[in-house]
């Protein structure tokens, strides 16, 4: 499995980017620069990635910094899960 890349297909398929994500980055900005990712669709994103990915987010583990880039949100992602790899 390539979580890496299937963070980028959730983050398209909640904010309906139509594809966008897939073009993204790790350098790629999120908050402040994709005008789809507002404070709900944090809260669907945090969902979909509990579901995805079955695992439990808690509210203190969450600001923005982890939604400020692709690369923080896949390393967050990653760590939570066991899945990130260096």
């Amino acid at each position: 499995m390539d979580f890496k890349r299937d963070v980028k297909i959730l983050l398209d398929d909640v904010l309906h980017l139509g594809g966008r994500a897939l073009a993204f980055n790790e350098n790629t900005m999120l908050l402040g620069s994709v005008p789809e990712l507002d404070s709900m669709a944090v809260i669907a994103l945090i969902a979909a990635i509990e579901e995805r990915f079955r695992c439990v987010i808690d509210d203190d583990e969450i600001d923005s910094a982890v939604f400020s880039t692709v690369g923080s949100l896949t390393q967050f992602v990653g760590l939570k899960t066991g899945l990130l790899v260096d």
